[in-house]
């Protein structure tokens, strides 16, 4: 079984000084590609420069992490991809548990490792922790973070298990999977793009893993931090985009609740002095209802009737009923 690793790339010249070394030193296993995304830096000339052996893919345009991987994957042959982030540091033997679980579970299309914080090195990362979950209103939610409360490692989640949705930090993804599922909806543009690829998966049958014994850091908002509320425009718009294509169940009254409680964290973000983040959840909300039509369409090819959460609303959970882990739930 071979396997590339895929890091997408967009005037990351730094990142990728940073961070490629650790990929190519733990990686012997893979090809290794970088598929840029149209740079306006001398990332190309740098990895020509000091890296030659590296696959390069050069994209026409940059059409963000979803189209991004889409045009480069068609070019990619191998029979498991990782899609890895540029600001990630692998560890040694990364590679091998991914490997095996892939070699003796022919139902598990998409792993995911543990994602520990590269500044904070015994603390989870936000994006992806130990393995993502979605409530019945469609946030999502991690072993090791809920919220902004994001857990120390102290072992707690060092098993392999079953997961709703994997990281897009870094995901490993069977190639045959990813061409029958058409790969990211380009619409998403970045941001939760890999939880619908992940929905997806579920509603055709896949399974999702949790690999503790494979770890890497990343760097985490590095392209677009939490601060910055175009990020809150594509999470909040993204996240009702993946609840409408893909939810079980009376859509209607979901998307009425989920409505009321976008609602309350707009307010929320009024109350903290942040104006902009409560306009970007508005503007979220007039590019939903823009594009329900075609979503609705979506949505009767994808639909199946799996229960595609484990709690009702995480948002109870956390804010009203003080559970702020995942082993409180």
């Amino acid at each position: 079984m071979n396997i590339a690793i895929v890091i997408l790339n967009w005037n990351g010249k730094t990142l990728l000084e940073t961070f490629l070394p650790s990929v190519i030193k733990y990686s012997k296993e893979a090809e290794i590609y970088v598929a840029d995304n149209a740079s306006t830096d001398d990332s190309i000339s740098f990895l020509n420069s000091r890296y030659p052996k590296i696959n390069i893919i050069q994209n026409n345009e940059n059409g963000g992490y979803a189209k991004g991987y889409n045009d480069a994957l068609k070019f990619v042959k191998e029979d498991i991809i990782c899609l890895l982030n540029s600001d990630v540091e692998v560890t040694e033997h990364w590679l091998k548990p991914i490997i095996d679980a892939f070699e003796t579970e022919p139902e598990t299309a998409i792993i995911q490792p543990k994602i520990l914080d590269f500044n904070k090195r015994d603390h989870f990362e936000y994006a992806g922790a130990a393995g993502g979950f979605i409530d019945k209103y469609g946030y999502p939610f991690c072993r090791g973070r809920i919220f902004n409360t994001i857990e120390k490692d102290h072992g707690q989640y060092n098993d392999d298990t079953s997961i709703f949705w994997a990281s897009g930090a870094c995901l490993f993804i069977r190639n045959d999977v990813f061409k029958s599922l058409e790969g990211f909806d380009e619409s998403f543009f970045a941001h939760m793009e890999e939880i619908d690829l992940c929905w997806r998966a579920k509603n055709l049958g896949f399974n999702i893993k949790y690999i503790a014994n494979s770890m890497v850091y990343h760097v985490g908002g590095a392209t677009l931090n939490n601060t910055n509320p175009k990020k809150t425009y594509l999470n909040f718009r993204n996240s009702l985009y993946t609840l409408t294509k893909n939810a079980s169940g009376n859509l209607f009254s979901i998307i009425l609740i989920r409505l009321v409680l976008d609602g309350i964290t707009g307010m929320k973000f009024i109350f903290e002095l942040k104006p902009k983040h409560f306009f970007a959840i508005l503007y979220a909300h007039f590019s939903y209802y823009k594009s329900l039509k075609t979503l609705l369409i979506q949505r009767e090819k994808n639909i199946h009737e799996i229960k595609y959460f484990n709690r009702t609303s995480i948002v109870m959970d956390y804010f009203v009923n003080k559970k702020d882990t995942y082993s409180r739930l």
